[in-house]
């Protein structure tokens, strides 16, 4: 039996490299990338962070939920995406887990804006966008225990902190039955 844990935050959290060097450490893992699931979505595609975009995201979020959960049965899985707390009970339920470990990376935004600008070969490098989401996760309802603030540039520093916070159940989500 695997585990799951879901790696968030705004754009510049520095979530696919955490997320990667968590996924190292497990045997077995998997690693899923979410932002790979708009990539599926052949014609019609809205910019995810758009306000009318929520019927898209809620069906892109219960597919990457469903595919991880599979991998998550047999594997130690680490999830890399956008998964705000608002959007955290749809994922949930679509993975259909009893549980799940949380953690929401949240640097400043000037840092989450400066990694956004200095991306290369990186298909997001909105930083309107990056602002608003930042606001988003900042803004959110959800307890400090799953959130890590990273400023530092060390994301060594960082995946040690999510081991720890994992080892202690401090990440860990309950899934209400639905």
């Amino acid at each position: 039996m695997g585990s799951l844990l879901v790696v968030t935050g705004p754009p510049g959290a520095g979530k696919s490299t955490v997320a990667a060097m968590l996924a190292e450490r497990l045997d077995p893992s998997a690693l899923v990338s979410g932002d790979r699931f708009f990539g599926f979505l052949a014609t019609g595609a809205m910019e995810p962070w758009r306000p009318e975009s929520h019927a898209q995201n809620t069906v892109v979020t219960e597919a990457a939920a469903a595919a991880t959960a599979r991998f998550a049965a047999d594997y130690d899985t680490v999830f890399d995406g956008v998964v705000g707390p608002w959007f955290l009970p749809t994922f949930a339920a679509a993975a259909g887990l009893a549980q799940l470990d949380y953690v929401v990376l949240l640097p400043s935004e000037a840092t989450c804006v400066r990694r956004v600008r200095s991306r290369t070969g990186h298909g997001f490098t909105d930083v309107a966008a990056t602002r608003t989401m930042h606001a988003q996760f900042a803004d959110a309802s959800i307890g400090d225990r799953h959130v890590i603030a990273n400023d530092g540039d060390d994301p060594l520093e960082t995946a040690d902190r999510v081991d720890e916070a994992r080892r202690t159940g401090s990440l860990c989500h309950l899934v209400e039955p639905s």
